[in-house]
């Protein structure tokens, strides 16, 4: 389990990153990573589009994580 919130939260961190690289500076660290080559966009290489998918999972389990911290941390308060 510990495993699986390193890895997503270094997933939800590079997508954080990768979103500020765009926003910026219009760069998309991960499609000139695994694109294509071609007129690329977003979604313009499979492997960019699996990239971005596990970074959307990735921050959905962290969501849920912060629930969980969040509500353990509630009932400690209350004792």
């Amino acid at each position: 389990m510990r495993a699986l919130n390193i890895i997503t939260l270094i997933l939800v961190i590079v997508g954080g990153l990768n979103w500020g690289l765009v926003g910026l500076f219009d760069f998309d660290l991960v499609t000139a990573i695994f694109g294509n080559g071609a007129a690329e966009t977003a979604t313009s290489s499979p492997i960019a589009r699996i990239v971005y998918i596990l970074v959307a999972l990735s921050a959905i389990y962290q969501i849920g994580m912060l629930v969980r911290l969040s509500s353990a941390r509630s009932d400690v308060a209350y004792r």
